[in-house]
């Protein structure tokens, strides 16, 4: 007799529903369960084991879970856990993966099994910094290095290898006790310590050399990490690229013949003299940058303090006198219940409706105090910062003029050294050799003339762009917080607004009740 398997699976609801059923609670807390509903959200450990599983589908919903079992499948790729972050305990052993992927956002599991499958390249963990016990063994792992993959995991201290090729190596066990020495457990045994001091001793100059590298490698990362924290604070600020000569270099980026008339008689200096002068513009923009940031850092910081405040106070007196209200409401209503006698009850009833209508005017205008006060507070922010923004842009404004100021200045310097070498090479008296390409620009006064007007129509473009850039930038920063701040206080009103009504509208229907019981009867 020839046993036929059963056709592939994926993961459906019908399947999910009938495991979360037989798992769950046996007797009367399992007939609880049942007759409420079993809720995914709610699940902790799922075992979907020897079900002919070929694809992972429908686990988005089971968020809470801890302990999931897919193993004796035939899965081919790891897919649909991402929303399973809570899993600590994850086994899909003896399935047909051959790739290690998608666990990224699986940050908290301690214990993952992927034996029997077919990997070959140990991969695509990183993001597994809890593993404390990982089973790859009966796989196609081949080579060595595999192992170094997995000295970034500082917690594993089981692994199982075994079945694969890397464990033929003669060096296998002393390689991976040396790269991995909190390791205690390798291929369901207990490592000794004459195994670790072989290791130790074997690899000791390698491994050094790779924690030399690693640590080169962290602190550029470090490094890196904190010039692009300074880089965003530049930008905030508005002023990134002016804290040197990177302005003036963009200058000559785009000039075609820039590096031409460089090479005329007398323009090093020229250039070098110009260079400084724009550079220390320049910084005075970046400084004056930094320093408005963080003032106006400071006054953002200081206009929600004071928002706050408020808003802390407002609530805090209609807490008081809802609590107070409350208190005696519950006896009103008690009372009310005992009335018999609908003229009695008609007069009750009236008095208290005034009393939920003193108690929603009183409500109201405190909200109404609270929107005058917190205009108040918005209006003096944004004339402060409105003063702030118009202050550093004036400063930015006069700098910018000087950088152009400079520029013409340069500009007619250049314009001198051009028709003097003119001059000279029209009565072939120039003394220093340049090349063709920049001999070509002598042809006549009007050639050099145009070249040197072009340079500096450019370099007067990349100045204006780049001051325009940096007001456009500030201005709409300026608008874009004080619309958000005018919009969030408008919302903030409509529901505030609506929680009152929505209250003084719950007292009256319970005002109502007794009425209508008796009016029933």
């Amino acid at each position: 007799m020839i046993w036929q398997q059963d056709e592939p699976k994926v993961i459906d609801e019908e399947m999910l529903h009938q495991a979360v059923e037989e798992q769950a609670p046996q007797g009367q807390a399992g007939k609880i369960a049942k007759g409420e509903g079993i809720k995914y959200s709610e699940v902790l450990h799922l075992q979907l084991d020897y079900k002919n599983i070929l694809k992972i589908y429908h686990l988005c919903h089971f968020t809470s879970l801890t302990k999931l079992q897919l193993d004796n499948n035939v899965i081919e790729r790891i897919e649909g856990l991402e929303n399973l972050t809570n899993l600590v305990w994850l086994d899909l052993s003896f399935n047909n993966i051959k790739v290690i992927e998608g666990l990224d956002t699986l940050v908290n599991l301690q214990d993952l099994s992927l034996f029997n499958n077919c990997i070959s390249v140990i991969e695509n963990l990183a993001a597994l910094q809890n593993l404390q016990i990982l089973s790859l063994g009966n796989n196609a792992i081949a080579q060595l290095d595999n192992v170094i993959y997995l000295t970034q995991f500082k917690n594993l201290r089981t692994l199982n290898l075994t079945g694969n090729p890397i464990c033929d190596e003669e060096k296998y066990k002393t390689f991976v006790t040396a790269y991995l020495p909190d390791l205690v457990y390798l291929d369901y045994r207990l490592l000794d310590e004459k195994t670790r001091e072989m290791g130790f001793t074997r690899y000791q100059y390698a491994i050094e050399e790779m924690q030399h590298d690693e640590l080169q490698e962290q602190q550029a990362m470090e490094a890196e990490k904190i010039n692009n924290q300074k880089l965003q604070l530049h930008k905030d600020a508005f002023v990134e690229f002016l804290n040197g000569p990177q302005l003036f270099n963009s200058l000559f980026s785009d000039d075609p013949d820039a590096a031409k008339l460089a090479l005329l008689p007398g323009m090093a200096a020229l250039l070098e003299s110009y260079e400084k002068e724009m550079e220390a513009l320049c910084m005075q923009i970046f400084e004056e940058g930094l320093t408005q940031h963080a003032q106006r850092q400071a006054t953002v910081e200081s206009f929600y303090t004071v928002s706050r405040e408020a808003l802390a106070e407002n609530q805090q007196k209609c807490a008081q006198i809802a609590t107070d209200f409350k208190s005696s409401w519950r006896q009103t209503l008690v009372e009310i219940q005992q009335i018999t006698d609908n003229e009695v009850l008609e007069d009750h009833i009236s008095s208290c409706n005034e009393e939920i209508n003193k108690l929603s005017e009183t409500l109201m205008s405190l909200e109404v105090h609270l929107v005058d006060q917190l205009e108040d507070i918005i209006k003096d922010f944004e004339r402060n910062i409105t003063d702030m923004v118009g202050g550093f842009i004036e400063n930015v404004q006069g700098i910018f003029a000087q950088c152009r100021d400079l520029e013409n200045q340069h500009h007619e310097n250049q314009l001198e050294i051009a028709l003097a070498t003119l001059e000279k090479v029209a009565k072939n008296e120039l003394e220093e050799e340049m090349p063709d390409n920049v001999i070509m620009l002598f042809v006549d006064k009007d050639t050099v003339t145009n070249a040197v007007s072009a340079s500096h129509d450019t370099h007067l473009l990349k100045i204006d762009n780049r001051e325009d850039e940096l007001l456009t930038r500030i201005n709409s920063w300026r608008d874009g917080l004080l619309n958000s701040l005018h919009d969030k206080e408008v919302k903030r009103n409509r529901r505030r607004i609506t929680e009152i009504s929505n209250y003084i509208s719950d007292l009256r229907i319970q005002l109502e009740l007794p009425k209508n019981k008796q009016n029933f009867s």
